[in-house]
């Protein structure tokens, strides 16, 4: 793949990725290592031109073989996994690149957790130029570290940059930064069984001007946050309020996009539903009350048919629910469930899976006749998160849950997907950051 993404004018971006004089640049430049080797530097990334104008046509995009290191001088003694509180920590290191429409990418930098320095007219300020990802690293007793499914990770945060007009990267390119990070703080990630690292990779606009407008000038940032197990106690199902007050998104808006300006105004909803004794909110929209999201989570409603099959079912993205990572990850498990091309334990035998529209019709309905299964949220922070109440309209729909606080398709593709995880199951998804030589 090419090292070079394209120069974005003020307006608009090309979108090819391939420079259609990649075979010239193979040959008429030498490979970073061998510059590194002849000259003893790293050479900084530089634009390509045409050959006869000298015009920029090409800026660089992400060079893992450029990455320069400063380890910390005062590292910091991580604390006792008990004592983690999710978000509150931070690992020695992070991971900064700059990026500016005139000359692209520039030089990855490894070096100590600090305080970012930003100009106050920055446009991340403004304008809400700001988007990031969640993803986790898991240590195994033997040392290997595990990234789980970064692929769909940095395609969701090229698609949540095109969409507020900040630039896109080499996704493979970051990925392999992201693994020298965590790998150089891999000792942050305790041992212990249900704890990981949760990285944040974040890319914010840094033009120092007033006006709205494509931002001139970017930060990519990852810092990494040592994290213990979401249910340290058990399971505790939560309890929604299904609001018609507040409308998270709606068709042609950004719901769809991992935005940093999708959460704030999640906030005050959420204090309110707290208020009335509801951990969160179930997002609904439209006349008929349609289903999206759970909080921060993506949804799933399980039925019991007449014919004694089970379904599953998630609201369709429709450019308004967030295209999770664990949601596609439940998608893809039952899906082959159901195929029997894989047995997952807790999932029926008779079992459908569904992208379809919900209303709250269907769950009134299910609740009265007896057919309503379970309903889970699915997400980073807590793998799947069980519901056993719904407050719609002045009364509460009761959702079972089983004796362990977790229906058996939500406890059973936990169970699966931290199996798959921390490597107990070997599957593609789990992708290994450091060599065998470096355990």
């Amino acid at each position: 793949m090419s090292r070079y993404t394209p120069l974005r004018s003020s307006i608009t971006r090309l979108t090819s990725r391939q420079s259609p004089y990649s075979s010239i640049q193979n040959v008429a430049r030498p490979s970073a290592a061998f510059t590194q080797q002849i000259r003893g530097y790293k050479r900084n990334p530089q634009p390509m031109r045409d050959v006869m104008t000298g015009e920029i046509i090409q800026t660089p995009d992400l060079d893992p073989s450029l990455l320069k290191i400063s380890k910390t001088t005062t590292p910091k003694t991580p604390l006792p996994p008990s004592k983690l509180v999710f978000g509150k920590t931070f690992t020695d290191h992070m991971l900064t690149i700059n990026w500016n429409s005139a000359n692209g990418w520039a030089t990855p930098e490894i070096k100590p957790y600090a305080p970012l320095e930003l100009d106050p007219s920055s446009t991340v300020f403004h304008y809400a130029f700001t988007l990031f990802e969640g993803m986790k690293a898991y240590r195994q007793e033997d040392g290997t570290v595990r990234l789980f499914r970064p692929d769909m990770n940095m395609a969701r945060m090229n698609r949540s940059a095109t969409r507020i007009a900040l630039p896109t990267f080499d996704g493979e390119a970051l990925t392999e930064l992201i693994k020298k990070l965590v790998v150089l703080d891999s000792e942050w990630i305790p041992k212990e069984k249900g704890y990981s690292l949760y990285i944040r990779p974040t890319l914010i606009g840094t033009q120092n001007a007033l006006g709205v407008g494509p931002s001139s000038d970017a930060m990519l940032f990852v810092i990494c946050s040592p994290v213990g197990p979401y249910y340290a106690s058990g399971f505790k199902p939560v309890q929604l309020l299904a609001t018609t007050k507040f409308v998270r998104a709606a068709p042609g808006g950004t719901g769809g996009y991992k935005l940093g300006a999708n959460y704030a105004p999640g906030v005050v909803p959420q204090a309110e539903a707290a208020k009335e004794g509801y951990s969160q909110n179930l997002w609904l929209l439209g006349d008929e009350h349609a289903l999206t999201e759970v909080g921060t989570m993506n949804l799933f409603v399980a039925f019991k048919n007449p014919d004694g099959t089970v379904e599953l079912v998630t609201p369709p993205l429709d450019d308004v629910v967030l295209p999770g990572v664990t949601r596609d990850s439940a998608l893809q498990l039952a899906r082959q469930h159901a195929k029997g091309e894989l047995v997952v334990p807790g999932l029926p035998e008779k079992l459908v899976v569904s992208e379809r529209k919900l209303i709250m019709a269907d769950l009134v309905e299910a609740e009265k006749n007896g057919t309503l299964v379970e309903v889970f949220g699915t997400g980073t922070a807590a793998i799947v998160s069980a519901v056993d109440k719904i407050g719609y309209e002045g009364r509460d729909i009761q959702i079972p849950t089983g004796p362990e606080g977790l229906g058996n398709i939500a406890k059973g593709l936990l169970d699966r997907i931290i199996a798959i995880q921390t490597g107990e199951i070997e599957h593609p998804w789990s992708v290994i950051a450091n060599p065998k030589s470096e355990v």
